[in-house]
């Protein structure tokens, strides 16, 4: 299997607000993560990311609010995307 791409979007939220979604089906885990989704998804104001969550090699699945990095527990790829536009409602109030 090749990697596939599943979803890569922009979505403008007006004025200097917007998103950027990208996943990946992947044919094996990207490591240490044990799924088999490479994904970024984040949430820009003024040029700045004030919310991100992607997976890379070696840190496996974890998000950015505001500049701090956390550990995140993926299960899916709906409770991913819920849980990021969560953080989005609440930095954006």
């Amino acid at each position: 299997m090749k990697a596939a791409l599943l979803q890569k979007e922009r979505i403008h939220l007006g004025g200097d607000r917007f998103v950027d979604v990208v996943i990946w089906a992947v044919p094996a885990p990207v490591t240490p993560s044990l799924h088999r989704f490479k994904y970024h998804l984040a949430y820009v104001v003024n040029e700045t990311c004030v919310v991100r969550y992607d997976n890379e090699r070696g840190k496996g699945d974890h998000k950015h609010r505001n500049g701090v990095e956390m550990v995140y527990a993926f299960t899916t790829l709906d409770k991913l995307i819920d849980d990021f536009w969560a953080d989005v409602a609440q930095w954006s109030g």
